[in-house]
């Protein structure tokens, strides 16, 4: 398999991009090798700029639930984009996706559409901040919620639990106010109360995608909901990853918890940058306009992206037993690759969530993101190279989630069992 096209492409872009590329994970750097190229994405496949095909469970990092170039979304974005790119003025597809996405989260009564998760998340802890007139977050160590400067940290040191930066550019002041708890740990939440009285919200990502697939514990997150209601904390469910993949009607469906605001993303733009924040009424009512808290965005709800994601989650719902099906495929195929794994000697731990995928070179199962980095990296870099010899494109990073499409067939499940097996004998065998 040949791969000189990207590996110019790749040269290039390093001349014009820092690192060559525009989003740090795809430079493959935790991996090795050279990031591909892609030319074309059509169903559950690939096509990079040298011809070469994979089966893709990345499926561009969640939201193309019904892989790539479905024709009711690619007819609805060209649809729209025959009326105009965008506008700076209200469309009626905002308020009809609105409408559908509050029919199916019980928590949300009013949302507000933004362009990215990031951007989700950010305005959700400005808007928390601004409801309960406190200063103070709480995140968990391997939660990521994007880049904004107050969610960019580390673990702090001595008897408080404040984060420092974990990023150059990021100055202290902006973090100061950012707790750090350990993911399905309710006692270092309970630490973090006991270092703050001013804690305006509590994030989390109740299924986390960002660590590899590391679901919370229904227990720990009734704990947490407790813990914020005792103590007057709004509780934010991050599920710009999990929204829509895990379940239809969100990580509340599924655990029994009530959140205060649920950030979305992904696949309520079918494939277009998007992004959610969402309450009841009364929390969403201290927003601008209608409130003191301000948020703008001048391609917010671009029509374009709302045409999408109407189309997307339109026929999801229409079709609500897909994801069933779908979690089903993501079973069967990280139980096969685990029981190939295992009969090589290779420790494997496994995990999914609706249409989310997740597997672990590991001993002990992993529950938080100190597990997650005690996993076998060196291992799941040789299987991802490989893999990829074989046709099979899985995320560049041990501590990505997979996906599953519905373009992907029970056929092609058992075609990468089938590789699995021959690269983790390969791999043992060159030991």
């Amino acid at each position: 398999m040949s791969i000189d096209g990207s590996l110019r492409a790749f040269k290039q872009a390093q001349d014009l991009i820092p690192g060559g590329v525009n989003s740090p994970v795809r430079a493959f750097s935790s991996v090795g090798g050279t990031p591909l190229f892609i030319a074309e994405g059509s169903g559950a496949y690939l096509t990079d700029i040298d011809g070469n095909r994979y089966v893709d469970f990345v499926q561009s990092w969640g939201p193309l639930i019904f892989g790539h170039r479905d024709e009711t979304i690619e007819n609805a974005v060209i649809n729209a984009v025959k009326h105009g790119l965008s506008f700076g003025a209200p469309t009626q597809a905002e308020s009809d996706l609105a409408q559908l996405v509050i029919s199916m989260f019980d928590s949300i009564e009013k949302i507000r559409f933004v362009s990215s998760g990031t951007e989700a998340v950010m305005s959700a802890i400005r808007l928390a901040r601004g409801y309960t007139g406190r200063d103070d977050i709480v995140k968990f160590t391997g939660c990521y919620h994007g880049h904004s400067d107050s969610l960019l940290v580390q673990a702090g040191s001595g008897a408080a639990t404040f984060g420092n930066p974990s990023s150059p550019g990021v100055p202290a002041d902006f973090t100061k106010h950012t707790l750090l708890a350990t993911y399905n740990d309710i006692e270092s939440v309970k630490k973090c109360f006991a270092d703050s009285k001013d804690i305006a919200c509590v994030i989390i990502e109740p299924i986390a995608g960002n660590m590899g697939l590391v679901p919370a514990d229904k227990e720990f997150l009734h704990e947490l909901r407790e813990l914020c209601s005792a103590h007057g904390t709004l509780l934010i469910f991050d599920e710009v990853m999990s929204g829509f993949r895990a379940s239809l009607n969100g990580a509340e469906s599924i655990t029994g918890v009530k959140p205060d605001i649920v950030t979305l993303g992904k696949v309520i733009g079918g494939g277009m940058p998007v992004g959610a924040f969402g309450a009841r009424a009364e929390i969403m009512a201290k927003l601008s306009p209608e409130g003191p808290v301000y948020q703008a965005g001048t391609l917010s709800g671009n029509p374009v992206a709302m045409a999408a994601g109407l189309a997307a989650i339109s026929k999801l719902k229409a079709n609500a037993g897909v994801i069933s099906v779908l979690n089903q495929r993501a079973k069967r195929l990280v139980e096969g690759m685990q029981k190939e794994a295992i009969s090589c000697g290779i420790p494997m731990q496994i995990d999914t969530r609706g249409s989310m995928f997740g597997f672990f070179f590991n001993e002990k199962p992993v529950k938080n993101f100190a597990d997650a980095c005690n996993s076998d990296a060196e291992l799941f870099a040789k299987f991802h190279s490989k893999m990829l010899q074989e046709g099979f494109y899985f995320a560049c990073s041990l501590y990505e989630t997979g996906f599953i499409s519905t373009a992907i067939t029970d056929e092609m499940i058992e075609d990468t069992i089938k590789a699995s097996a021959k690269v983790f004998k390969e791999i043992t065998n060159n030991a």
